[in-house]
């Protein structure tokens, strides 16, 4: 079973939140929406901004923890290297 990470902004080059589902559309949707309480919700962190696939939820959750530890410029540096217009990428996953 596959797994994401994920990374949000409140706007480009704003706050982000790195986070790990099993679904990204439906969670993404639940940030969108306000439905999961906490940082997001508290912050208006709701844009995609990055994304990756691992092949199981242990590598993705590892994964997470690292990137969550990395310096704000890695996280940035990482967001650009696939978005770095800073576009939503949600149109893009739920097709």
């Amino acid at each position: 079973m596959s797994a994401w990470v994920y990374i949000l902004a409140s706007k480009p080059g704003g706050t982000l939140y790195v986070g790990v589902t099993n679904d990204l559309v439906r969670r993404t949707f639940e940030h969108r929406q306000s439905l999961v309480e906490g940082f997001t919700k508290r912050y208006a962190v709701k844009t995609l901004v990055y994304y990756e696939e691992h092949d199981t939820v242990l590598l993705a959750i590892q994964r997470e923890k690292n990137v969550k530890h990395w310096p704000r410029e890695w996280k940035i540096d990482l967001i650009a290297s696939m978005n770095p217009d800073w576009r939503d990428l949600y149109p893009e996953i739920v097709r």
